[in-house]
């Protein structure tokens, strides 16, 4: 997993609450277990204007002018502005692979559905929770101004706007350690092989009949 340090980008404003996870990534693109080549059907049904299937050439598909990503002054987007809600649905990790693919590394809501917010701090996104009146605040100014951006520093825990404010944010000591270091659930368990090692080798002694192989 990439190591998240401090992202200065574009924002892309989603000003719709209860997105979830069907429209983030629809459910005919989740054959694959894969966690690449997904950025391409993010927002699929909204994105495009005929219906998505897997293995497609997305770039002879119509778009969809109106929507958000399609539009020039959000291209290059990697934070993603939020409403309520974002991320319910069914629990599908294939969403936040989509969000990460396609290149976005922050999402920001006033709140998130539990396992979305779970899987996000998984797969290298920072979704950050602000209330209600700094979320309205950032959609008008994100509005007011083309190819708006935002400084996120995890370490400090700043999001810091273009007229010099800078915004505070919560997050877990230890989910924000793992992003800044980079290290998701298989990286953590290789950081204590040398004790599996030994744990096995303890069971082999003790339990050395569940070693032996079957004929």
């Amino acid at each position: 997993m990439q190591k998240f340090t401090v992202v200065d980008a574009i924002v892309a404003p989603m000003d719709r609450p209860n997105v979830d996870t069907d429209a983030i990534i629809p459910k005919q693109f989740l054959k694959s277990i894969k966690r690449s080549g997904f950025g391409p059907n993010l927002f699929d049904e909204w994105r495009y204007l005929d219906i998505g299937e897997p293995g497609q050439d997305n770039s002879k598909r119509p778009l969809n002018e109106n929507f958000v990503l399609n539009q020039a002054r959000y291209q290059g987007a990697r934070i993603l502005l939020a409403r309520e809600n974002f991320g319910c649905g069914s629990s599908r990790e294939h969403a936040p692979w989509a969000l990460e693919d396609y290149g976005f590394r922050v999402i920001i809501a006033p709140s998130f559905a539990d396992i979305f917010y779970n899987n996000c701090f998984k797969n290298g996104i920072l979704p950050i929770v602000l209330n209600v009146e700094i979320v309205d605040r950032l959609f008008k100014a994100v509005e007011q101004r083309p190819a708006y951006k935002l400084v996120v520093d995890l370490h400090d825990q700043v999001i810091a706007t273009p007229d010099g404010e800078n915004i505070r944010f919560d997050v877990d000591s230890f989910r924000r350690h793992c992003l800044l270091e980079g290290l998701d659930d298989i990286a953590l368990t290789l950081q204590h092989v040398e004790d599996v090692r030994a744990y096995e080798q303890r069971r082999r002694k003790i339990t050395p009949w569940l070693f032996t192989d079957i004929d």
